[in-house]
């Protein structure tokens, strides 16, 4: 191996001895603690070292780093404090998750690292997300996100430098490739030669390195930063190294051959550069036996802060407090009578509520397939490129992993992003960035996602199992979610402004059905309804109904053709938080309780308000909580097959059911 200083002066290389140095010896005093039951699981990076390090003495501090389980280096060279890393790893409150995350999987804005989830490639469109913002702000800068070589073999890691080659993003994605992702060896893994072949295949250059040459790694992605700033490109970097333990300690090392082991130490990154700066004078065997030393004590004495006086407070409300970001008010006048109106279907009023939205957040960026001039496949933001420009009306390919992935990176970097599915059913193909990355990561560090993903819901049209189906559901179940599905235009277009304006992240559900279906008196200028707040629709006394999204227009219907019954309607318009104080005060009105919703009946939003009510409610109920919901099956095509699987097939019988008792 040949190292080139070029131009570095003695004090930078000592520097960077004790950057490559630190990361080892504290992962040496890591595995004495694991030995002795003080954490529970390590990921090594002993002999990958100088990849983190070195690719992070590359950056800019202001830049974002998006590393993974083993790049400690990462975190060291960007000096956060020790003792607060070591309460991290032994899940103490003072650490930077609160006693809520483990390892590195958490992340710190004020030193610009955004910590992995354990699904290994869904930062990589965070990344995206990330460099996409800086592009918007024209900004001189460059993000830098790891993978490992079996995180290449994710869908991920395709959606990801797919959407960064279109856009034209400055990110830097580094592969770490060690040979083996837990025990697979990469003839398993993919049969392409070298991984920094693929970039070509996306329309960005790559390249491959010896990454246990620190200064090999420091010059190239230094070389590579100033590419991507320079012509606003992304670039693939593989550096080749071996990691000396298991994947983490528990699983062992015994599926590498023996001899790889002792070729690959002769490879270790700090005995590398240790030797160079012998042959190069800089240092001397005493003085690099002192820094060894005075690191080692260093380490000691953070370990004993970290230690010293730590306390574990239980505090539930606090718990709970923390799953959402702090809501602060836009000023914006709560909808109410007075407000100039006119008359607007329910698509117009979305559409109105996020043009006005455009208006008031400039550092919002609207993404989706064909919504540009296209407009969408529902139309709602035809125009809107003509008047915001294409920068800020983003077509997307097809890959809503990556788009939603690079909703969370924006807000990173204090944008907000709305994202369209062109149907709820494919956000299937993103479940993993909605319930894993952006509802839990305020709760794991306190990095809000300031993400609305709209979602056009709902049967009726005739349009099958994968264009219909009423999955709402599927959300209301994760914590660090909202979920709100508005039912008439006023609030439709109210609560997608709340919706923007919230800094969580938010699934805005709108009926396609709906949509021009339905029309009513909107208020002309910008307005919100309170997310978490249900409607009184009408009040009655004999029956509760409580509903959302096309059940409030069954249930209208319904108490219109029959005035003999008194229906109590309540619109929950909100599910994820539901307003139970409003559910509560319907059913001491009526003593009887009928849930309706378009989903299916087994596991959905009913189910849930059903046992609150029984929980809660069971002294003033006059009969069982009845739940009218729509078959289990899949939604199908046929439209009187349609009919008979809808809810309001069966509304009338539930409701005769519980009249009789």
């Amino acid at each position: 191996m040949t190292m080139d200083r070029k131009e570095l002066g003695n004090e930078q290389l000592k520097e960077w001895y004790r950057q490559l140095l630190y990361p080892r010896l504290i992962e040496e005093k890591m595995l004495i603690l694991l030995r002795q039951g003080k954490i529970s699981k390590w990921f090594s990076g002993m002999g990958q070292e100088a990849i983190a390090v070195g690719a992070t003495l590359a950056m800019q501090p202001g830049e974002w780093v998006l590393p993974l389980h083993r790049n400690l280096g990462v975190f060291t060279t960007r000096n956060m404090p020790l003792h607060k890393l070591f309460m991290q790893w032994q899940g103490m409150q003072e650490g930077y998750s609160s006693g809520r995350e483990r390892s590195f999987h958490f992340g710190s804005s004020a030193h610009h690292i955004c910590g992995m989830i354990s699904h290994l490639g869904p930062q990589l469109a965070v990344a995206d997300g990330v460099g996409l913002a800086h592009k918007l702000k024209r900004e001189e800068k460059a993000v830098l996100v790891f993978s490992g070589e079996g995180g290449t073999s994710e869908g991920d890691f395709h959606e990801a430098l797919n959407v960064a080659a279109v856009w034209d993003l400055p990110v830097i994605f580094l592969v770490e490739n060690n040979g083996y992702a837990l025990s697979t060896p990469v003839r398993e893994q993919y049969r392409c030669i070298a991984l920094a072949d693929k970039a070509k295949g996306y329309g960005m250059e790559g390249i491959t390195i010896d990454g246990n040459n620190l200064l090999a790694v420091y010059d190239t992605i230094k070389g590579v930063r100033e590419y991507c700033i320079r012509n606003q490109k992304p670039y693939l970097v593989e550096c080749t190294t071996f990691r000396m333990r298991g994947h983490e300690e528990a699983s062992g090392t015994k599926y590498v051959p023996p001899e790889l082991f002792e070729l690959w130490q002769q490879q270790d990154p700090l005995l590398l550069y240790e030797q160079f700066l012998l042959q190069e004078q800089v240092m001397d065997a005493e003085e690099i036996k002192t820094i060894n030393e005075n690191i080692k004590q260093f380490i000691d004495k953070e370990l004993e802060q970290a230690t010293a006086g730590s306390t574990l407070i239980i505090d539930t409300a606090a718990e709970q407090e923390a799953v959402y970001a702090a809501r602060k008010s836009s000023g914006l006048p709560v909808v109410a009578d007075g407000l100039a109106s006119v008359e607007k279907r329910f698509i117009e009023a979305i559409k109105e509520g996020l043009y006005q939205s455009m208006e008031t957040h400039a550092n919002l960026v609207v993404m989706g397939q064909d919504i540009a001039e296209y407009g969408g496949a529902f139309k709602v933001t035809e125009g809107f490129a003509a008047v915001f420009g294409r920068e800020r009306i983003r077509n997307t390919p097809i890959c809503e992993s990556a788009i939603v992935g690079a909703a969370l990176g924006l807000s990173l970097e204090g944008q907000k992003a709305v994202v369209e599915m062109q149907f709820a059913d494919f956000v299937s193909m993103g479940f993993n960035q909605v319930v894993n990355n952006l509802a839990k990561i305020h709760y794991r560090w306190g990095q809000n996602a300031d993400v609305v993903i709209r979602m056009p819901t709902g049967g009726g049209v005739g349009a099958g199992p994968f264009h219909s189906q009423s999955n709402e559901a599927w959300f209301v179940h994760t914590p660090g979610l909202k979920v709100v599905y508005p039912s008439t235009p006023a609030d439709a277009k109210g609560l997608l402004i709340a919706a923007i304006t919230d800094p969580n992240p938010v699934l805005f559900f709108e009926h396609k059905a709906l949509y021009r279906s339905v029309s009513g008196q909107v208020p002309l200028e910008p307005y919100e309804v309170e997310i978490g707040k249900a409607r009184k629709v009408v009040s009655g006394d004999d029956i509760s109904v409580i509903t959302y999204g096309m059940g409030v227009i069954w249930a209208e219907d319904y108490a219109a053709a029959h005035p003999e019954i008194s229906l109590d309607i309540l619109d929950l318009r909100t599910l994820l938080p539901l307003d139970y104080e409003s559910i509560n005060a319907s059913v001491m009105k009526t003593g009887k309780v009928l849930v309706l919703h378009e989903d299916t009946l087994t596991g959905g939003v009913g189910a849930e308000i059903a046992a609150w009510i029984g929980e809660h409610c069971f002294n003033c109920l006059d009969a069982p909580v009845l739940r009218c919901a729509s078959l289990d099956t899949p939604i199908p095509f046929n439209r009187e097959l349609e009919k008979n699987f809808m809810a309001g097939k069966r509304l009338d019988a539930c409701i005769q059911e519980l009249m009789s008792y």
